[in-house]
């Protein structure tokens, strides 16, 4: 079964809404729910992770053996977050082989360009199309 690492931080909107549709949508992954502080990982562990752990070297740990890494935009950027991605949690998402689903959040510090602001629904909704699209076409090929 594939390993999908949901790292979020703050209050874990993004990470619980992503976590319960991702949960309904009937993936065939693990969904390990890591929150950069306990408010975080009880949010998307309410809302149906797997498992969850917080903190920095969770992070890493995961991220080492993920098949997919999905949160905010700002997990790849140390410091993000309002100071919550540090610098060795940025780089064990940005060093994984696994492929990531970023969505893009202002208060990163990051603004991609050519990209259209949407309700964070929306974007959770692509997430978890995306998500489901790389997790059958993995499939298809094993």
């Amino acid at each position: 079964m594939k390993k999908l690492v949901l790292i979020d931080g703050q209050g874990g909107r993004m990470g619980a809404a992503l976590a319960s549709q991702l949960k309904a949508a009937g993936l065939p992954c693990r969904i390990v729910a890591i929150g950069t502080n306990s408010i975080a990982t009880t949010a998307m562990l309410k809302a149906g992770a797997d498992a969850g752990a917080t903190g920095e070297n969770p992070v890493v740990v995961n991220c080492a053996d993920a098949d997919l890494i999905a949160g905010p935009m700002g997990i790849i950027t140390a410091n993000a977050l309002l100071g919550e991605i540090t610098p060795k949690m940025a780089a064990a998402v940005s060093e994984s082989r696994a492929k990531k689903l970023l969505i893009p959040v202002n208060k990163c510090s990051v603004t991609v360009v050519g990209v259209t602001e949407l309700p964070l629904g929306d974007y959770v909704k692509l997430a978890v199309k995306a998500a489901t699209e790389i997790l059958e076409r993995e499939r298809e090929t094993n």
